[in-house]
C-alpha cells in the first residue's frame, strides 16, 4: 500500500518520526529513575529515613511491572492512541496528588501506585506500535525506541535538582506538580500518533518470511512452552543486576572509592548514558545474532564488572567507573533484548500481550535486587559481596540462554527463513 500517509508524510518517511515521538514518551515516563534527586528533600520534609523514602519508587517499578501484562491485552482491542492517552492522565493525576502528599503513605499510594498505574499502561504503546511499523528492523526499532526510559535522568535529574532548589523549602512538591501537568500535556499531544499500521501494509522491497502465515498459526502460546521461562528468568536476572546497581551506585563509590558526594552524584548521569546506549546496540545484537547470542553477551559484562569491584578499593575510580558502565550497558541491553526476544521468539501478533507478560519479570528483578542488596548492606556492612552474587547469577544465565532461549519448533522454521 504505497497510497498509506502517516503524520502528513508517505507511511515509508513518516514512520520513522514514530520513534523520536516514542522516545519522548519514555523519557516522560523514565523520570522514575531520577527519584533519587527527591529522596533528600523528602527525607528532611517528611522526617523519614532512606529506606522509607525508597518505598515510593520501589512501589511504583513493581505496580508498573504488574500493569503492563494487564494492558498488553487492551492495546490491540482499544488501540494505541487510546491507551496512551489514558495512561497519561492517569500518570498525571498521581504526580500531582502527590504533590499534596504529607506522608511516605500517601506517597506510596500517589506516587508508587497510582503514578505507577499510569507508567505501566503507557509504557509498551510505543514498543508495539514501533514493531508494527518496522517488521524488517524490529530490534534497532524498539532498541531504539526503549532509549528514552534510559536516559531520562540525564534531562529530568537536572531539571528536578533546579526546581526543587528554586521552590524551597518544599520544592519537591512544586516539582512533581510541574511534573504531572507538563508530562500529561506532553504525552495527550503525541498520543494522536500513536496508530497501527494497516493489516495489509509492508516496507518498500520487504516480504515477510515465506513460511511465516502457516507456522505461525500453528504455533504453541508462549506460556506452555521452556523458552518463554527461560527468557522470563533471564530477563528477571539482567533486572535484578542492573536495578539494583543503579540504585547503589552513589554510595559505591562513596563507601567503597571514597569518591566525594558531588563526584558520586555525578557518576549517576554517566551511567544513564550507558543505560540508554545498551538499548539500541543490543537490540541490534538480538536482531541480526539471535537473543541467545545477546543475552550471554550481557551476561558476560556483568562477570567482568563483578570481578573489577570484588577488586576495587579505595581511589580506584576508573574501576568502578568503567565496572559500573558495563553493568548499566547490559542492564539497558537487557530492555532492548527482551523485546526484540518476544518478536522474535514467538508470534509477533501478539507481541504487546506477550511482551507484557515477559515483563513481570522487570518487576520481580527489581523488588528481588533492591531488597538483596539492602539486605547484603545490613548483614556484612559493605557492598562488596554484593558482586559476588551478581556474577553467580550472570553465569546461571548463560547456562539458561545456551539451554533455553531457543525458538519453539512449530515456528523454527521461521528464523531459518527470515534469515
Amino acid at each position: 500500500m504505497s497510497n498509506v500517509k502517516l503524520l502528513g508524510l508517505p507511511a515509508e518517511k513518516g514512520r520513522w518520526l514514530l520513534i523520536p515521538l516514542g522516545i519522548i514518551v519514555l523519557l516522560c515516563l523514565g523520570t522514575a529513575y531520577s527519584w533519587s534527586i527527591f529522596r533528600k528533600p523528602i527525607e528532611a520534609s517528611l522526617q523519614v529515613g532512606a529506606t522509607q523514602s525508597l518505598l515510593p519508587f520501589t512501589t511504583l517499578l513493581v505496580v508498573f511491572s504488574i500493569l503492563m501484562p494487564i494492558t498488553g491485552f487492551y492495546i490491540e482491542k482499544l488501540g494505541p492512541r487510546r491507551v496512551t492517552a489514558v495512561g497519561a492522565v492517569i500518570m498525571g493525576i498521581g504526580y500531582v496528588a502527590s504533590s499534596f502528599a504529607n506522608s511516605i503513605p500517601a506517597l506510596v499510594f500517589t506516587y508508587g501506585i497510582i503514578a505507577g498505574i499510569g507508567v505501566g499502561i503507557t509504557y509498551g504503546v510505543p514498543l508495539a506500535v514501533a514493531a508494527k511499523w518496522f517488521p524488517d528492523k524490529k530490534g534497532i526499532a524498539v532498541g531504539t525506541t526503549v532509549i528514552g526510559f534510559g536516559l531520562s535522568p540525564l534531562v529530568t535529574a537536572p531539571l528536578a535538582r533546579n526546581l526543587i532548589a528554586a521552590n524551597a523549602p518544599d520544592g519537591w512538591k512544586a516539582t512533581l506538580l510541574i511534573f504531572g501537568i507538563a508530562f500529561t500535556a506532553i504525552m495527550l499531544v503525541i498520543s494522536t500518533t500513536m496508530k497501527y499500521p494497516p493489516a495489509d501494509w509492508q516496507p518498500a522491497g520487504w516480504q515477510p518470511p515465506a513460511r511465516t502465515l502457516a507456522v505461525t498459526g500453528n504455533a504453541t502460546p508462549m506460556m506452555q512452552t521452556r523458552t518463554f521461562y527461560g527468557l522470563w528468568i533471564c530477563f528477571i536476572i539482567g533486572t535484578f543486576v542492573g536495578l539494583a546497581a543503579i540504585g547503589i551506585a552513589s554510595p559505591v563509590g562513596q563507601e567503597i572509592v571514597k569518591l566525594d558526594a558531588g563526584t558520586a552524584a555525578w557518576t549517576v548521569s554517566l551511567f544513564a548514558v550507558f543505560n540508554g546506549l545498551g538499548r539500541p546496540f543490543f537490540g541490534w545484537v538480538a536482531d541480526r545474532f539471535t537473543p541467545k547470542n545477546a543475552a550471554i553477551a550481557c551476561y558476560v559484562l556483568i562477570i567482568i564488572a563483578s570481578i573489577m569491584m570484588l577488586r576495587a578499593g579505595e581511589g580506584a575510580i576508573v574501576t568502578y567507573l568503567v565496572a559500573f558502565c558495563l553493568i548499566t550497558f547490559a542492564f539497558g541491553g537487557w530492555l532492548a533484548i527482551a523485546p526484540t526476544s518476544t518478536l522474535i521468539l514467538f508470534r509477533s501478533s501478539e507481541y504487546a500481550k506477550n511482551y507484557g507478560l515477559v515483563f513481570t519479570a522487570f518487576g520481580a528483578g527489581a523488588l528481588l535486587g533492591t531488597l538483596t542488596v539492602g539486605h547484603i548492606r545490613d548483614v556484612f556492612g559493605s557492598y562488596t559481596n554484593f558482586f559476588y552474587v551478581t556474577g553467580l547469577l550472570a553465569i546461571v544465565g548463560i547456562v539458561l540462554a545456551v539451554f533455553m532461549l531457543k525458538r519453539n519448533p512449530t515456528i523454527a522454521a521461521e528464523l531459518e527463513t527470515s534469515k
